[in-house]
């Protein structure tokens, strides 16, 4: 699969710390090779399946700090290391780091 012709996309593989202390990864794919960290759009996830966050209120955002090389995939693939925040109330104004971001 490897040497399948990706048509110039790229996938990213975002990678966190759960509520458990567990490391967690989802890939998305992105228009082209990247370059700087700046390019990598944030993401989320619901938080609430992996003891991030109440079913309340479980959006988990995440904010990229890091890539490198994908080993496994190869190519300009890449895997981003990522820090985790939540919004600190229902009124969605203000994010605040998760407990498990010790990145931050």
């Amino acid at each position: 699969m490897n040497q399948l012709d990706q048509r110039g996309k790229i996938i990213a593989e975002y990678i966190w710390i759960d509520g458990s202390l567990t490391m967690r990864a989802k890939a998305r794919t992105l228009d082209a090779k990247i370059t700087d960290v700046a390019q990598l759009p944030e993401w989320n996830f619901d938080g609430s399946s992996c003891y991030m966050a109440p079913t309340e209120n479980s959006e988990v955002i995440m904010k990229p700090v890091a890539f490198f090389p994908d080993p496994f995939r190869g190519g300009d693939n890449i895997l981003v290391m990522t820090e985790t925040y939540v919004w600190e109330d229902t009124t969605y104004k203000n994010l605040v780091p998760a407990r498990t971001n010790f990145r931050n």
